[in-house]
């Protein structure tokens, strides 16, 4: 591997440290959960997770918390991501990739509107015996 010099190494600290503040709970309203258990993983999660970063960077949004989490139990539509955004119903999106991620932040984020062609649910707790 190749020897990093001083800047490199502080340039990546930097990189790291802002990547890391977008999962930095405290003072954030909206949040992101991305199902990371097996399936979600086998699915493509850690692309969609990284997308999320991405896009979340480049609008320069600050007020959302990205986590990760097992599996939501809809292992059919993995990857799962859960966006609850205050003013807006909680929705859980299956079959998120990298493209549909950015989606997410671009109309349901920004726009304040759903990605309706996305959205799944979990069973109503009443419905499961």
């Amino acid at each position: 591997m190749a020897k990093m010099t001083l800047e490199e190494l502080r340039n990546l600290r930097e990189a790291k440290k802002k990547e890391m503040s977008q999962r930095d709970g405290s003072a954030k309203s909206a949040k992101i959960i991305i199902g990371m258990g097996t399936c979600g993983i086998a699915a493509g999660a850690k692309d969609a997770f990284d997308a999320f970063l991405d896009e979340l960077s480049s609008h320069d949004i600050k007020d959302a918390k990205i986590t990760q989490t097992g599996c939501m139990g809809l292992c059919f539509s993995e990857p799962t991501v859960e966006v609850d955004v205050p003013g807006m119903p909680r929705v859980i999106y299956g079959n998120v990739d990298g493209k549909v991620a950015r989606r997410i932040v671009r109309e349901h984020l920004v726009g304040k509107a759903l990605v309706s062609d996305h959205i799944f649910d979990k069973p109503a707790a009443d419905i499961i015996k």
